[in-house]
């Protein structure tokens, strides 16, 4: 995917890194004397000749007037590493307020989320943490997960269980509602959303269903049983994974509307080249969807600051449902009766989650 062109700060953000990892070096060595090269690397997430390079740059480092006893010192023995002289940094780097307060919301958030592994780990971890924060643990910081979290427990103690589920489930790609028999096989969370994975007896295939999308469950008596031929999907890169067989939408996209870019998957965002006397304000933007019925219903809900420059057919739909809309508008009702209602095209939001290009199941 390409973008409009951005300043670079990486040189910056290089150097921050290095010194940071400088400072922390020196204790960490000092804790451990005549640790082998390798494992050092290992332990700090460096390269062996990145360690080597950042030895040879704290050679040069101590205190004022740099001359011996005054440098930082070691003692190399093959690929072993010994700190003779640590030029008063003999202390790891402690935690910035908003350095830890980010980790207790973030341990926080893992501790609430339903069905994480290793809960015990977790905790110990934010305890310590909450320790050395000291008051700032207490800051009023209150961590839920987002969603419905009774549906999503529900979900949970069936799969504990091992119990098929009655569903009522909002597909957004249609925009319709159905209800299904599925055997539930994990529940997971993806970019903070949970999703039940289970295989779908009405698709005769693994589904994912979103929780908060779903409208009402049973649980049954009978045990769940997804098939043999059940495989799990690959979530590595997400939910939604773009097929090139899948149709692509391009949308000229103005600037109220340019967050589109940041929260679903493009092939392709440029400025639009046809936009040079307005200081490239509108933005070319390709993506694909599953489903042309939700792209309309999208474009639709951004409002005149979006464009769609193709297919011709999105384009045909989206004027068509939009005029009849303007249609309805145009008839003033008889004094006393109630004004017509917008096309339902018209009156909806685009989904708020990068997921419901994905399809529903």
């Amino acid at each position: 995917m390409t973008r409009p062109a951005q300043r670079s700060g990486g040189g910056a953000r290089a150097s921050a890194d290095r010194l940071a990892r400088l400072l922390n070096l020196v204790p960490y060595l000092l804790a451990r004397p005549g640790i082998e090269l390798s494992e050092a690397a290992a332990d700090l997430g460096v390269t062996e000749r990145q360690l080597r390079e950042d030895l040879e740059l704290l050679w040069v480092c101590g205190l004022p007037g740099y001359g011996p006893g005054d440098l930082i010192d070691m003692a190399l023995d093959g690929d072993r590493v010994t700190i003779t002289y640590d030029a008063g940094i003999d202390r790891p780097l402690r935690l910035t307020p908003d350095e830890a307060l980010a980790l207790v919301v973030a341990l926080r958030m893992l501790a609430e989320t339903p069905g994480m592994a290793n809960r015990d780990a977790i905790e110990r971890a934010l305890a310590k943490i909450e320790n050395a924060a000291g008051e700032l643990a207490d800051a009023p910081v209150a961590v839920r997960m987002p969603g419905d979290s009774d549906r999503v427990a529900a979900l949970h103690g069936a799969v504990q269980r091992g119990r098929a589920l009655r569903i009522t489930y909002y597909a957004a790609t249609r925009d319709e509602t159905t209800e299904r028999t599925v055997d539930p096989i994990r529940v997971l969370m993806v970019g903070g959303l949970a999703y039940l994975e289970a295989w779908c007896r009405r698709a005769e295939s693994v589904r994912l269903f979103r929780a908060d999308r779903i409208d009402a469950l049973v649980e049954l008596d009978e045990a769940a049983a997804p098939p043999p031929q059940a495989r799990l999907h690959d979530l590595s890169a997400g939910i939604f994974r773009p097929d090139q067989d899948l149709p692509l939408v391009t949308l000229r996209v103005g600037r109220s509307s340019r967050w589109i870019t940041e929260y679903y998957p493009c092939e392709r965002v440029e400025p639009d080249p046809g936009d040079a006397d307005r200081a490239g304000r509108e933005w070319l933007v390709s993506l694909r969807v599953t489903d042309l019925d939700w792209a309309r219903r999208f474009v639709l809900g951004l409002g005149p600051d979006v464009t769609v420059v193709a297919p011709a057919e999105l384009a045909d739909q989206v004027r068509d449902r939009a005029a009849a809309a303007l249609d309805a508008y145009a008839t003033l009702p008889p004094d006393g009766a109630a004004a017509p209602a917008p096309h339902p095209d018209v009156a909806l939001v685009p989904d708020a989650s990068p997921a419901a290009t994905a399809g529903s199941h």
